[in-house]
């Protein structure tokens, strides 16, 4: 029966991390337009960063419990495939890591068919915020916030929790 107890808690632990590799909270969507394609008819890549940073940061704001939150860097900015006009840009996010002054978070834009409903892979990338006083200088992220964080790392979600 020990055996048992113990492969039924390696279960959940196994479901709890693959929920959380899988799981992205959904941030926002864009229609992609004729104004945001480049020279070769894809989604210009300035603006799906722009997007992408923007979205993030509305998460990050929710993660830290403040508005007072900055990019400090976006990291292994991969572009899988170009964005076509008339297709949905949808973003995808979730926390990566959470430190003293910072959270890193993976983001993920999605093209959208509108037709079919299938999405594909645009464009993954980790962006870090740092949160920061009204000097601009880092300071602590709240221990509430950051246990909160880690919890949603851990895929302790709590179903009640009015952010995810």
């Amino acid at each position: 029966q020990k055996n048992q107890k113990t492969f039924h808690t390696t279960n959940i632990d196994n479901f709890q991390q693959l929920y959380y590799i899988f799981y992205m909270e959904y941030l926002n969507t864009h229609p992609i337009k004729t104004s945001d394609l480049g020279f070769h008819k894809n989604l210009f890549g300035g603006k799906i960063l722009a997007w992408v940073d923007s979205a993030a940061s509305g998460l990050a704001m929710q993660l830290c419990d403040t508005p007072m939150v900055v990019t400090r860097g976006l990291d292994q900015c991969v572009f899988h495939k170009p964005g076509k006009e008339g297709q949905l840009m949808k973003i995808y996010g979730r926390p990566e890591k959470v430190g003293n002054t910072s959270v890193t978070l993976y983001i993920e834009a999605r093209s959208h068919s509108v037709y079919t409903g299938n999405q594909s892979l645009l464009l993954s990338t980790y962006i870090t915020f740092v949160r920061i006083d009204e000097e601009g200088n880092s300071i602590p992220i709240s221990e509430k916030a950051k246990s909160r964080i880690k919890n949603i790392m851990e895929g302790n979600i709590d179903k009640n929790d009015k952010l995810l």
